[in-house]
């Protein structure tokens, strides 16, 4: 299991994401700077521990109707080869591990494996900021074939009853800047 450490990071995942985050086609705020704030999210073990894995809900509450983005993360100790230069969100420095290079997990192998994994029940997901401990908010809904299928991350979330009827997805919780929890799809199957 993988160990949360409490420390610092300079800068944070939320300052690299408010400039990463408006420079991608996905995104639907305005021309302006979002004012980011985290409404929550899970993590997944790298079976090898090299790679930490994070899917971070962040809500920008500078729009008029906030809106909430899901970024999955891959934390690494070097580059990562073979990606777009724009899969990089950015470094930063941890109190504990040292640099870390921070990819868009989209583009990372062992963060879609994981969530691969995570589909196929053969993973379990983590409290985002707690040590070994399941985060059994977050749920797959089946079912999910063993092999010969892609995962679609849904990049703006929508709140909605979750994965009613639906088959291969995976739902989980978030928070509204004002308190209000919101609960839909994250992720969903697709065929290769």
């Amino acid at each position: 299991m993988a160990t949360i450490h409490h420390t610092t990071m300079t800068p944070t995942k939320l300052e690299l994401l408010t400039g990463w985050l408006p420079k991608q086609n996905w995104y639907i705020g305005s021309a302006g700077a979002p004012e980011l704030v985290s409404g929550g999210g899970f993590r997944l073990d790298d079976p090898k521990g090299a790679v930490g894995i994070e899917f971070m809900v962040v809500v920008d509450a500078a729009a008029q109707e906030p809106a909430a983005y899901l970024v999955p993360m891959g934390y690494r100790d070097a580059p990562l080869e073979g990606v777009p230069d724009e899969a990089l969100i950015g470094t930063s420095e941890h109190g504990v591990l040292g640099t870390r290079w921070i990819y868009d997990g989209v583009d990372d192998p062992v963060v879609m494996g994981q969530l691969r994994a995570l589909m196929r029940g053969e993973a379990v997901p983590q409290h985002q900021s707690e040590s070994d401990t399941p985060e059994p908010t977050v749920t797959v809904h089946g079912p999910v074939p063993d092999e010969g299928f892609d995962v679609r991350i849904n990049r703006v979330l929508r709140s909605a009853e979750a994965a009613q009827g639906a088959s291969g997805c995976l739902a989980a919780g978030w928070t509204w800047p004002d308190g209000t929890a919101a609960r839909g799809v994250l992720a969903a199957v697709t065929p290769r």
